[in-house]
């Protein structure tokens, strides 16, 4: 058994990762009694973590809202990953958020070791940002509310705006967050449709929490991306894009790997992505200057071209 210091570290961990742990549950991934688990909550109370509890045949223990947020037990990918993930977003994408993600990226890379930082501070330094302008904002609050609720199996009620602008009240459990293009989406059960669905967040209004829990469901896809994808191409045939570029692939991510699928086969890296237009495309291989070869569609040479002729239309 791990010593009493190690023990409450992977204590706060587990619940830092899971919003509700059963008690038993927790004792045994923990391989303690549940009384050693009793006395290792009240330790973490008495250092400052909120932890709640109820009691019951199915008590268990879950990390609360505090006054204060108390230190993050972290590893070094999660560390690093952090602050990219804060980097990404004070490029923008999320409404009203990138002034508040350059505070946080602040005091997160100011109490990271040295070795930490470094590798933090070479990705920004090498990293640029393919934005794309047009996309609908997303409001922070909204993100945040549904990936509690993913994350807590709680079942949710929300406004939504179909395509044709029709209001419409949803019941939903929720399972992931997708984001895909420009957009962001939910992938849910509708209780009111049994059956799957993808929900645009900025067509979502006022989503809420019902306290009513829930087991996920067989989702009929591979995964919640797959099944977007899937579900977008049905409402919306756009465009499916296909380019090889001769340029490293972790050059072509850093640029574009936010909004397309980069591989590479050795003998150049792979784009593959999902259009409503060529324009986003176009954009795409504007930025990467490099040589890229189109497998898919072919008149996207053609937009391309188009665009080089208006572009060098203009004049100073």
């Amino acid at each position: 058994m791990a010593n009493t210091s190690s023990r409450t570290l992977r204590l706060l961990s587990l619940l830092q990762t899971h919003r509700y742990w059963p008690g038993g549950e927790l004792a045994d991934r923990l391989e303690v009694s549940v009384r050693t688990l009793r006395r290792d909550i009240e330790r973490l109370r008495d250092l400052g973590y909120p932890v709640t509890a109820s009691r019951g045949v199915d008590g268990g223990y879950q990390l609360a809202a505090g006054a204060a947020l108390p230190p993050l037990v972290l590893d070094d990918e999660e560390a690093v990953a952090i602050a990219v993930g804060l980097q990404t977003a004070a490029q923008g994408g999320i409404a009203g958020i990138a002034e508040t993600s350059v505070r946080a990226l602040g005091k997160v890379a100011a109490v990271m070791p040295p070795r930490l930082r470094k590798r933090v501070e070479a990705l920004g330094a090498v990293t640029q940002p393919a934005g794309v302008p047009g996309g609908p904002a997303v409001d922070p609050r909204i993100l945040t509310g549904l990936a509690e609720a993913c994350r807590a199996e709680e079942r949710i009620e929300f406004g939504y705006t179909a395509a044709d602008g029709a209001v419409t009240q949803r019941l939903a459990e929720p399972l992931r967050l997708v984001p895909l293009g420009r957009r962001w989406y939910l992938v849910a059960y509708d209780l009111h449709r049994h059956d799957w669905r993808s929900f645009r967040l900025d067509r979502m209004e006022a989503p809420s929490c019902t306290g009513v829990r829930f087991r996920p469901r067989e989702l009929p896809a591979a995964d919640a991306a797959a099944y977007v994808r899937a579900s977008v191409g049905k409402r919306a045939p756009g465009f499916t894009i296909e380019f090889r570029v001769d340029a490293p692939e972790e050059r072509v991510r850093a640029a574009i790997g936010r909004y397309a699928r980069i591989e590479s086969d050795g003998a150049a890296t792979i784009v593959r992505m999902e259009a409503e237009s060529l324009d986003w495309p176009a954009m795409a291989i504007a930025v990467l200057d490099a040589p890229v070869t189109v497998v898919r569609p072919p008149e996207l040479v053609d937009h391309v071209a188009a665009w080089a002729r208006n572009l060098a239309r203009v004049r100073s």
